[in-house]
């Protein structure tokens, strides 16, 4: 058996291709959450057995898996969206795949989702999102009844923007809302009924009304943990329906 995954670093930030021993052509990108990491030859997707088992089920379907560290906790800021950019355009020229690829957006990783959805719509078959903040102003409103998460909120969207900290609600009044994306990129949602930091209604919901709004392709559907093996299928499914066109 040849070469499974490999790890190497863009920017200085490590990322990991996971080869399928039969590729089926389609590629995926994975946006992680605040807890995603990729170091040296480990990453968060091989060291939770959830994650792995998932991983696993998309590798066994042919899928080239891809994804970085994203600078750690980026909150979909511009230098993160530029290297995911660099990503996609790095695995056209090193491996064999479809150009169009499919998204995977968990957590703040929906932020970088929406962005690539839009500026990249060509190159984008589909996006799936679990549990996506999708509106990064609201998010931080939210965390303001928490000091201790505020402050450190604070932070990291400082050093993920390059900004002072002074600056920082005024850059988040000045982003992009939700619904001002405008992508016609079929999307579907799963959504924890429970334990999600970033509320169904204030994300999920409002974005899968906006998008009806536009009538864009979107639909929303409740996690709940003891579904996860049909989930797996279900995700696959919606993968298949969207590699008719090539």
């Amino acid at each position: 058996m040849g070469i499974t995954k490999r790890y190497f670093q863009m920017d200085n930030q490590w990322n990991v291709i996971h080869l399928p021993e039969r590729p089926s052509g389609f590629a995926l990108f994975i946006l992680g959450d605040t807890n995603h990491y990729v170091e040296k030859g480990q990453c968060l997707w091989t060291q939770s057995e959830e994650r792995k088992a998932f991983l696993n089920y998309l590798i066994n379907k042919g899928y080239t898996v891809f994804y970085s560290n994203h600078y750690g906790r980026h909150w979909g800021s511009p230098k993160a969206i530029a290297l995911a950019k660099r990503f996609h355009h790095y695995m056209l020229k090193q491996e064999i795949v479809n150009p169009r690829i499919h998204l995977l957006g968990e957590g703040m990783g929906g932020l970088i989702a929406l962005s690539l959805m839009e500026e990249m719509e060509k190159w984008v078959r589909s996006c799936i999102l679990f549990n996506p903040c999708l509106q990064l102003k609201a998010h931080f409103e939210r965390e303001k009844e928490n000091r201790l998460f505020f402050k450190r909120m604070v932070k990291e969207l400082s050093a993920s923007y390059s900004i002072d900290p002074l600056q920082v609600e005024q850059m988040l009044g000045k982003l992009k809302p939700a619904c001002s994306f405008h992508s016609q990129v079929p999307v579907k949602i799963w959504h924890a009924a429970s334990g999600s930091p970033f509320s169904f209604h204030d994300y999920s919901r409002v974005f899968e009304r906006c998008r009806h709004e536009q009538n864009v392709p979107i639909e929303l559907t409740f996690h709940l943990p003891q579904q996860i093996k049909e989930d797996f299928s279900s995700i696959g499914q919606f993968l298949k329906l969207h590699e008719a066109i090539l």
